[in-house]
């Protein structure tokens, strides 16, 4: 399938990055020494990941083992290799791209629609869903979903039902969500054990569902380069590879670099700008406004596909009219639903805090209330070192800001975090972004 166009860019975060760096309160001459520091390090000086070797997922793996691969090995997204022989030797003809779970969202929730119509037509394979159509479904996932999308399915790809007797009305839900309601157990059913969705591969996932671009860097590039797309362009994970060489050395994450900020304790600089209250560095980034949460008794997938329209990682889960936090629920989360449907068969009524009470229940050191922890927490005047400790210590990608009642007013993330320690010195990164676009372009051409 061929990359979309649209795709072949890097999100747009001026306004974001320009924020955060005019409310910094640091001297210049401390941004600029560190900024320059950070352009004369090599990636290659970088930790290799803790294994050693970067878990890379085959593109003919389907769904359900590639979430296995993620869970088992604690990672959030891996490299997909490109098995097709003939492929070319370069980097671009090696690897898809890489799966991750916000990816694997997109594709639960858009198919949950064709599972509705499959189910009224006896099963995917009698209504005659080809993985070309599975795969046409999964363009649209970025936009146009819902009833359209599955309009445009039931035109193209099951004909023959449609003229049997099946309506929209009958046959197809509003969206992922509603049909999913309307499946209940037979979600499963149809996912996991019928055709063609028992069989998607990871490779149809990838081609069809674009999360952020898939660019290496190499070795011999600049540490300030990997922190800005990090930060202000909103890269989760930057592949490295060897020059000369289409094999992916390390697998650099916004998690990595925090932990080894964390690891320069003592240096100076870096005592000076942790010992700051997150309001000198201009966070929480977001008004209290602007926090996007889930109530307790929203159902679960209206949590993942709040993180899927509006591209994050995480939700805080609330109760009350001061929106007092009880939880939250993360976007690798949905590897639960896929791979224990005993616990999570009933769509239906399965709300946030029944997901939560239930992982809570069967999960190691998930404390005496039978709930999953409580997520990270800090005061509005925490200092960012006890807020790297915080979210260094526990692996999470964000820490949630309340107040003396435990209202959420704030989150501050990796990506913040990171965007504390560095500002981008006038078009720095102009020469990359336009290499990366034109590899971006000329893979989706191929």
């Amino acid at each position: 399938m061929n990359r979309s166009t649209e795709n072949a860019e890097f999100p747009s975060c001026d306004a974001y990055f320009e924020a955060i760096q005019s409310k910094k309160k640091l001297p210049l001459s401390l941004q600029e020494s560190l900024t320059a520091a950070f352009a004369q390090i090599p990636v290659s000086s970088f930790p290799e990941v803790p294994t050693g070797r970067v878990i890379e997922i085959p593109g003919d793996t389907s769904v359900l083992e590639a979430v296995r691969i993620l869970s088992e090995h604690n990672i959030r997204a891996a490299p997909v290799l490109n098995l097709e022989p003939g492929a070319p030797a370069d980097w671009q003809g090696r690897y898809l791209g890489v799966i991750d779970y916000s990816a694997i969202i997109l594709w639960v929730l858009e198919n949950a629609e064709i599972a509705s119509v499959a189910l009224s037509a006896g099963s995917a394979t009698a209504a005659g869903i080809g993985m070309g159509a599975v795969g046409a479904v999964g363009v649209a996932a970025l936009g146009a979903t819902g009833p359209a999308a599955v309009a445009g399915l039931t035109a193209a790809a099951l004909g023959a039902a449609v003229a049997g007797g099946l309506t929209a009305e009958k046959s197809v839900a509003k969206d992922g969500l509603a049909a999913a309601d309307h499946l209940g157990e037979d979600f499963y059913k149809v996912l996991l054990q019928q055709e063609p969705f028992k069989s998607t591969t990871v490779r149809s996932i990838v081609e069809s569902y674009h999360w952020s671009p898939f660019v290496p860097i190499t070795l011999d590039t600049s540490m300030l380069t990997v922190l800005l797309l990090l930060s202000k362009y909103r890269l989760r994970n930057v592949p490295v590879i060897e020059p000369d060489k289409p094999v992916i050395k390390n697998f650099i994450t916004q998690t990595g670099v925090v932990k080894g900020l964390q690891q320069c304790k003592g240096r100076d600089w870096f005592d000076y700008i942790s010992a700051l209250p997150l309001s000198d560095l201009g966070l929480p980034f977001m008004s209290i406004d602007e926090v996007i949460t889930v109530k307790s008794d929203d159902l679960i997938l209206e949590a993942f596909k709040c993180m899927k329209d509006n591209k994050i990682g995480g939700v805080p889960v609330v109760e009350g009219p001061k929106r007092k936090l009880v939880g939250s629920v993360s976007i690798r989360d949905i590897r639960f639903l896929l791979l224990r449907p005993d616990l999570f068969s009933n769509f239906r009524q399965l709300t946030v805090i029944e997901f939560m009470k239930t992982l809570g229940s069967t999960l190691p050191d998930s404390g005496n209330n039978c709930l999953v922890k409580p997520p990270p927490t800090c005061a509005p005047d925490t200092s960012l070192g006890s807020v790297i400790d915080s979210i260094a210590s526990r692996i999470t990608h964000r820490i949630y800001v309340v107040d003396d009642e435990l209202a959420v007013v704030g989150v501050v993330t990796l990506r913040d975090v990171i965007s504390c320690f560095i500002h981008e010195p006038p078009g720095y990164c102009d020469s990359y972004l336009a290499s990366a676009v034109e590899n971006l372009e000329g893979k989706g051409a191929r």
